[in-house]
């Protein structure tokens, strides 16, 4: 396979400096603020996202360390494939999260929901369109059991590299 690399548009600020009792989904974090740093040259990028009530970051797990295929996740107890959770330790490293978006000031960003640590590479924006992206009816797998959860789970030390 050819190898991808990705450069960061930007950084990620949040209260989080330590990946041990974090909130692990934007669920768990409501109303926890945080910014977005933009990188100037992407400047134009963010053209009309304040029209937007939520957007989609993509960001590089940049504290995790190798991978493995099968985890234990934070919401079951029961070893489940890596690509049936959003464990941190994956084969590529990439996060998904969903914020609200409060402002946008120059290349700064005002966000809320942040379950991410503090100084995270940035890879992408996408803006939430509730009509492309909302599909509540889905199943959601073994996570069905346990994602009542989600709001009150914190992370531990599970996928800290010591």
């Amino acid at each position: 396979m050819t190898e991808i690399i990705f450069t960061p548009i930007g950084t990620i600020h949040s209260p989080f400096n330590d990946p041990r009792d974090m909130p692990i989904q934007p669920v768990g974090a409501r109303g926890v603020r945080g910014t977005i740093e933009l990188d100037p040259i992407y400047a134009a990028g963010i053209k009309d996202l304040e029209g937007f009530s939520r957007i989609i970051v993509l960001y590089h797990f940049h504290r995790s360390r190798g991978y493995s295929l099968e985890v234990i996740p934070f919401l079951d107890k029961t070893p489940r494939g890596v690509f049936s959770t959003r464990a941190p330790r994956r084969p590529n490293a990439v996060g998904i999260s969903m914020l609200k978006l409060i402002a946008v000031d120059g290349t700064t960003l005002t966000v809320e929901d942040v379950d991410i640590l503090d100084g995270t590479p940035l890879l992408d924006i996408k803006p939430y369109v509730p009509v492309f992206d909302a599909h509540p009816d889905e199943r959601s797998g073994w996570v069905t059991a346990t994602s009542e959860d989600a709001g009150a789970m914190r992370s531990d030390d599970r996928f800290v590299d010591m």
